[in-house]
């Protein structure tokens, strides 16, 4: 009967060693999503600082600033993201420009809204439950760390 209990307990626990993957495959997806966002704005500056001026309405930044740091955060964050180099850092930062995306374009549809919370919530995910074991900052924390 013993022999029963530990078949499940393997069984149920296999699909942890799947979590490196997929926590890879959040921070691939995620990053090609921002950093795609961020390589438009830089293609197209005169048409990115156009929407900056006339639809986006960030708070508090004149728009040419608030356009450079979104494409800087949108290409840098992406990168550090999918390294998982400063991983959370980074996670957070895309977080930030997540909800300032939302609250700068009044004329956001349902689906854009609903979209920008999916990225949210897989922010979220990596960013407090994410163990980060195939990343730059794992590779750093065995080399150096505790």
């Amino acid at each position: 009967m013993k022999w029963i209990f530990r078949l499940y307990y393997k069984a149920s626990h296999w699909p942890e060693y799947l979590a490196p993957l997929l926590d890879l495959g959040l921070r691939v997806y995620l990053a090609s999503v921002f950093f795609k966002s961020g390589f438009t704005k830089v293609q197209s500056w005169d048409s990115t600082l156009y929407l900056f001026n006339e639809v986006y309405h960030v708070p508090l930044l004149p728009p040419e600033v608030a356009a450079t740091l979104a494409a800087s955060a949108e290409l840098g964050l992406s990168v550090l993201l999918v390294a998982g180099f400063l991983g959370r850092f980074a996670a957070a930062g895309l977080s930030i420009l997540n909800v300032v995306a939302v609250i700068s374009y009044a004329d956001l549809s349902q689906a854009g809204l609903n979209q920008h919370l999916s990225w949210g919530i897989l922010l979220g995910v990596l960013l407090v439950t994410s163990r980060w074991q195939w990343s730059m900052d794992a590779w750093v924390e065995r080399k150096w760390g505790h």
